[in-house]
Formats: structure tokens, C-alpha cells, sequence
């Protein structure tokens, strides 16, 4: 290969959507692959129009060098299913794993061959819009995701997904994009060493031990070093302590980008400061095929490194076949969802709903409690802006499938739920707007209805990249539906939807019932009344703590304490004075249409030898689950870790383990955990990665929430 030709193998350049090869807007990625010097394209798809390329590269280069072909396929490609926050709310990673196996068939029958997912940033900061596309506020529930995640992309083995109707994945964004100072996107991370190993980088290692192909760097700085120019993470750790021989890719006009960070002065030194960092091949941005060369030459690139970062390009298109088979199949290509798509489409959407209030009220049908909603209703009024809106998909949703293949309504799923009610709709509010002109046929509606059911939230374009908010109540004027809902006295539920955890001010203490159905995809309106009427028993939990007012933030369980700890009778306390010092709803929270019980913990031991701990000796805590109530449900056992003193402050809380049962009434089961030197110790603040597991008491709990006051001790010698 020339050096022209290897540094294209280095370079992406992204397609003009809904165009084909000779439209003209397409020229440069056209002209690039004839001449050998372009390596990836992204969010080219279409079975016809990805072919048509890719027989530009085979058979008019020199090389015949297949292209890779990306696209952001984040939570489904024709089939949308929920969006990623919301997955994780359902606490079964199988959700997610459901979600890449269909997205990963769909995409690459129409010649997709590279997703730039799953996004694995773990964040306490819900003003950040991308909060949506990740898992929420902790790692270990983030590490068991992205797994799932990435073996669904790509199949269940590692290295070899040519299969047709398998993926490479993208663990990204590499690292710490979650910790952005004020939920700004693409801002400034400050983190220390011990945080960055403890909290933001055990997803990643996760998703690789699962055999994630590629790697995509992130837009923040960390610790003043700007990620796709930060040599400690993306080769010390990523490539040189973790041996990740794959491909680690930029984000968009990542590399240029070095300059306005104040990194690099030019696009020369920009291209030389990532490639030695560890990035192998340029998203979008050109610096390393213009300069390149001249680069190489001077000697402020090595051979060495080019040739490394090429082999791991081309070391990608082998395992993904791409030499032996460029071209999809045009006959094959699928386009559209199937009716089994779809049902596993609104069968997760409904497990990933999370109940959070759900009280008497004495006129409704279930058991006193506003849910679940009778089917025999002789009348339901149904508003707010969402209640009749097909767009429920949430963000980061293919194009080409949002305008095709929009959401179910809510409003036609309660018809259809309910076919024998009288069902009338109104709009009440916009999402975004202050006018309150249609708040008073929204309230005649429902003085008019047995039961009311308010859709309110946000709508996809308020998350997702670029979307930090400042306020994260509901938008406009729809908190003043829901009081004036509430004012009529009659029973109602609120359905939220949305990207993000939601402030609820006063309106909350007055709705009798609220679900947070997130943004759940294509069969949005489906699942949602799926649960409203009972046909799904609510069992999901919250993936992320919902803070009181924006002024808590961040506030989340897994914290560390202080010197002067919560105390309500003490004034000098680590507390606000307007506000009481936990979350609206904590993280793991979640109702059900029945009850359950969880007994105290067991451990098989009380004691363990730290060393043994080290040398891979496990013990196990066990636990008995009842559903005391009287239908069928979902419980999920969580078990929370505390080392009650250490050489470095630890959380007061640690998630190490769960798991999703479904009992029938009357029924239990007893959960068994195991925990190891993974789940007990901790990484310090050296760089060189530095992994304690020390002596002392650990606090083990046990329960339905991160609030849970059952523990038991274990004692590490």
C-alpha cells in the first residue's frame, strides 16, 4: 500500500442522506473511494445505494479495498424499540440484547455493517440530553448493558461477526463524556483517577470482555486533556493495560476539534497529537489525509503506528467478511418491521415502564388504586399534548424509519384496549407552548369520564445530543393541565414520557398515579396501554435518582459521604435548607399491581481472608423473595455494597448485583448473588491502575430500591 493509500484506509466521511452515487453531493466520498483513499463511509444505508458504492471501491481502486459502512443505529433501525434510558429501566438485559439482535438484522441487510453503539456513559447529570441514549447513574447496571448490548450486535462469540445479520459494535464515547460540568454537552470533564477507573470505565472494559470491535473517543476533555488527543486512556488503558487490538474511531470532526480545545494549533498537529494518542481512523474531519504525509516524512509519525492503526482497519473488514463479501443481498434487504419485530418492540417498551405512584382513590378497579384501568370503563377521557402523538420514538431514530414507521398513539391503543368505553380526547396544551385556551375542554373532558388518562412530558427533540436543559420540568404549560386535571377530583393517572428524569413540582403531590413511560419506540401507544389496563404488570425501576428541582443536581445514590453527613437536627450537616436531602423517587424505585416481600439477606460465610478474595474465592448471599399480593408479577432484587472504611472514601452505596423474577400470586423464590474481589474492591488514584481489595466490614443490602435497610455484615480479614 502507498501512504496515500493507508492513510485513507484512516479516514471517514459521511454520506448525504436519501442521495445515491452520481447525485453530486456525494462527489468527494465517490472521487476518494476510486482513488483508494477513503476507508469508512457513515449513515449511508439501502441495500442498492450502499452496493452501488461499495462497487466503486472493489472494482475501480487499485486495491479493491472494501468500504465500511456506518450508521448510528442506537435503539433499532426499521423496528424502533425503546429508547436506551428506558431499556435500562427494565433491569433484564435480555431488553437490550432483543433490541441489537433485530437491529443488527435489519441494518445489515440493507448493507450497514458498523453501529456506533451502544453508548455506555455513565452520568449523574440529568440536564444532559444524552442521558437518554445511555444506561443512567451507574456502572455496574451500565456494564451488564453494554454487553448484552454489543453480543447482540455482533453474536455471542468474539472477533467473527460476518454473519448476515450481525454488526461490529462501538463502545462508546471513550471516556468520562458523562460527567460534562452542568449537563453541557461536549463540556469539560474534571475527574479523578480513582472516579475515572471506578465510575466511568468499567462499562467499557465490560462491553470489550464481550467483544466489542471499535472504540469511539469522546468530545470532553479529561483532567484538562482533550479525549481524542489523551494518549493515558486511549493507549495506556485502552490498548496497552486492556490489549484492545481493535479499532478506536473519532467522533464527528473529533480530531479538528483538538484545535478549539486549545490542544493543537493546526490541523497538522491535530492529526499527529490523536493518531499518537491512540485514534486510528477520522471521522468526517481530514487532517491526517491532508497532512499526513508531510507528517510521516518530518518523523512526527511513526511507520509503526500508521501501519498499526490500518492493520486494525482492515483486521475489521476481515471479520466482518467484507473481502470475501462486499455486497448485501438486494433481494434480501428488509424494509420494514415484521409483526414479530414489533411485538418484541412493544413487549419491551411495556418492561421497561417504571410505576412510581399508584394510590386509593376508591372509584377505580383496581383494588381502590387508580391502576390498573378498567377495560370495561364506561368512559375514559384521554389528554394532554402526547396523548395523541406519533411521536413517541424518542431520539437518535433513523430518518428514513421515523417517517415511515411513527409510533402507535396512545390514544388509539385505549381505544383499542378498552373497545366498549366511550373515549374522547383532548389536547389540552402543546408541549412547548404557554397558551392555556384548550386547558378547559381538556377539564370538561374530564369531569365527563370516569378516568382520565394525562400524556404529558417531553417531546424526542428536547434529549438526546445537544439537548441539555437548564429546567427539566414538564415544558410550556403542562403542569397547569395536570392541576387543572387534578382540580375536577376526579381519579386520573399521569403517563410520562421522555428523554430524561423530570422535576414534577406541586402537581405531583395531587395525581393519584403516575407511570414514566420514557420515549418507547414504534409501539409506543401499545405498551403504554398495555399497563395502563393491567395486560402487562408494571416491574421495571428506575435507572437514575429524579431529583426534587434542578437544585439538588447532581443527586444520585451511589455518592460518597462527607465529614458532616445528613442529619435533620443538625444545622451544620451537608444538607439544603429548602429541601429535603433525597431524590423525588431514588434509583432502583418501581411499583407493582402487587406486593412483594423480601426477607433479610443470607451470607455463606461471614467472614473471608482478603487474599483469598484476591486469588478468586467468591462467597454467596442468598435471599428469599414472596409475592404477597394477588396476580402475577415482576420484582427486582437488587444487592447494594458498602465498605464502611477504606483508604479512599467509597460510595455509601454500590449496586453489585440484580434480578428481574416474575412470581405468581402466593408464590417465592429465593435470589442468589455471588461476589468476589470485583464486587469488594476498589481502584485507587494510580495510574498505572491500581486494584485494592482491603480488610475490613463491608455492609451488604438487600431489597426492592436503593433505599433499602435490610443488610447483613461481612467481615474481610
Amino acid at each position: 500500500m502507498t501512504v496515500e493509500e493507508k492513510l485513507g484506509q484512516l479516514q471517514q466521511l459521511a454520506w448525504s442522506w436519501d442521495t445515491g452515487p452520481g447525485g453530486g453531493e456525494t462527489k468527494d466520498v465517490e472521487d476518494a473511494a476510486r482513488a483508494g483513499r477513503l476507508g469508512s463511509v457513515l449513515s449511508i444505508f439501502g441495500a442498492k445505494s450502499s452496493n452501488a458504492l461499495q462497487r466503486i471501491a472493489v472494482e475501480e481502486s487499485r486495491l479493491g479495498i472494501p468500504l465500511l459502512f456506518g450508521l448510528d443505529v442506537i435503539h433499532g433501525f426499521w423496528t424502533t424499540f425503546p429508547i436506551p434510558l428506558a431499556q435500562a429501566a427494565s433491569f433484564d438485559p435480555d431488553v437490550t440484547r432483543k433490541d441489537a439482535e433485530v437491529s443488527a438484522k435489519e441494518a445489515r441487510s440493507n448493507g450497514v455493517h458498523w453501529t456506533f453503539a451502544p453508548m455506555m456513559d455513565v452520568t449523574h447529570e440529568p440536564r444532559w440530553g444524552r442521558i437518554a441514549e445511555g444506561c443512567g447513574e451507574d456502572p455496574f447496571l451500565t456494564a451488564e448493558f453494554a454487553a448484552a448490548k454489543v453480543q447482540g450486535y455482533q453474536g455471542p462469540g468474539k472477533g467473527e461477526f460476518a454473519a448476515k445479520d450481525r454488526v461490529a459494535a462501538c463502545a462508546k464515547h471513550f471516556v468520562a463524556y458523562g460527567g460534562a460540568e452542568g449537563g453541557r454537552d461536549y463540556n469539560t470533564v474534571d475527574v479523578s483517577e480513582s472516579r475515572l477507573r471506578n465510575l466511568h470505565l468499567p462499562p467499557f472494559k465490560a462491553a470489550l470482555d464481550a467483544g466489542a470491535a471499535t472504540v469511539m473517543a469522546s468530545f470532553n476533555t479529561i483532567g484538562g486533556v482533550p479525549a481524542h488527543g489523551n494518549a493515558h486512556t486511549l493507549t495506556g488503558i485502552l490498548k496497552k493495560e486492556w490489549g484492545f487490538d481493535g479499532v478506536v474511531v473519532s467522533d464527528w470532526t473529533g480530531v479538528q476539534e483538538l484545535i478549539a480545545h486549545g490542544f493543537a494549533e493546526d490541523g497538522a498537529a491535530a492529526a499527529r497529537l490523536s493518531l499518537n494518542a491512540g485514534v486510528d481512523m477520522e471521522m468526517v474531519s481530514t487532517t491526517l489525509r491532508e497532512h499526513g504525509k508531510k507528517l510521516l516524512r518530518a518523523g512526527k509519525i511513526s511507520e509503526r503506528r500508521l501501519d498499526d492503526a490500518v492493520a486494525r482497519v482492515l483486521r475489521l473488514k476481515f471479520a466482518l467478511g467484507l473481502f470475501d463479501d462486499p455486497y448485501a443481498d438486494e433481494d434480501a434487504a428488509i424494509d420494514g418491521p415484521t409483526a414479530a419485530t414489533r411485538k418484541a418492540a412493544r413487549e419491551t417498551g411495556a418492561r421497561s415502564m417504571v410505576l412510581l405512584k399508584n394510590e386509593s382513590t376508591g372509584t377505580s378497579g383496581g383494588g381502590g388504586k387508580v391502576l390498573p384501568l378498567r377495560s370495561g370503563a364506561g368512559s375514559i377521557a384521554v389528554v394532554g399534548p402526547f396523548g395523541d402523538s406519533d411521536d413517541l420514538l424518542g431520539t437518535w431514530v433513523v430518518p428514513a424509519a421515523a417517517k415511515k414507521y411513527p409510533s402507535v398513539k396512545v390514544l388509539d391503543a385505549v381505544r383499542r384496549a378498552a373497545p366498549d368505553a366511550k373515549v374522547t380526547y383532548a389536547r389540552g396544551v402543546d408541549p412547548e407552548g404557554e397558551d392555556t385556551g384548550g386547558i378547559p375542554a381538556a377539564v370538561a373532558a374530564a369531569r365527563a369520564a370516569d378516568v382520565t388518562v394525562v400524556v404529558v412530558g417531553e417531546p424526542p427533540s428536547m434529549s438526546g445530543e445537544a439537548a441539555a436543559r437548564s429546567d427539566i420540568s414538564l415544558p410550556g404549560a403542562q403542569e397547569r393541565l395536570v392541576e387543572a386535571i387534578a382540580r375536577t377530583g376526579k381519579p386520573f393517572v399521569v403517563v410520562l414520557v421522555g428523554g430524561r428524569p423530570l422535576t414534577m413540582g406541586g402537581w405531583l403531590e395531587s395525581a393519584p398515579a403516575v407511570l414514566a413511560a420514557w420515549h418507547p419506540g414504534v409501539e409506543a401507544g401499545n405498551a403504554v396501554a398495555d399497563v395502563l389496563f393491567g395486560k402487562v404488570n408494571p416491574g421495571g425501576k428506575l435507572p437514575v435518582s429524579f431529583p426534587r428541582t434542578v437544585g439538588q443536581i447532581p443527586i444520585h445514590y451511589n455518592h460518597e459521604s462527607t465529614g458532616r453527613p445528613y442529619s435533620a437536627d443538625n444545622k451544620y450537616t451537608s444538607k439544603y435548607l429548602d429541601l429535603p436531602p433525597d431524590p423525588q423517587f431514588p434509583f432502583g424505585h418501581g411499583l407493582s399491581y402487587t406486593t412483594f416481600e423480601i426477607g433479610a439477606p443470607k451470607l455463606s460465610r461471614a467472614t473471608v481472608p482478603a487474599r483469598a478474595l484476591r486469588d478468586g474465592d467468591t462467597l454467596e448471599v442468598s435471599v428469599t423473595v414472596a409475592n404477597t399480593g394477588r396476580r402475577k408479577g415482576d420484582e427486582v432484587v437488587q444487592l447494594y455494597v458498602h465498605d464502611v472504611a477504606a483508604s479512599i472514601t467509597q460510595p455509601v452505596r454500590r449496586l453489585r448485583g440484580f434480578r428481574r423474577v416474575t412470581l405468581g400470586a402466593g408464590r417465592s423464590t429465593v435470589v442468589r448473588f455471588r461476589l468476589g474481589a470485583a464486587d469488594l474492591g476498589f481502584w485507587t488514584n494510580d495510574t498505572h491502575g491500581e486494584f485494592l481489595v482491603e480488610e475490613g466490614r463491608f455492609d451488604l443490602y438487600v431489597g426492592a430500591s436503593s433505599t433499602t435497610k435490610s443488610k447483613v455484615t461481612l467481615t474481610v480479614t
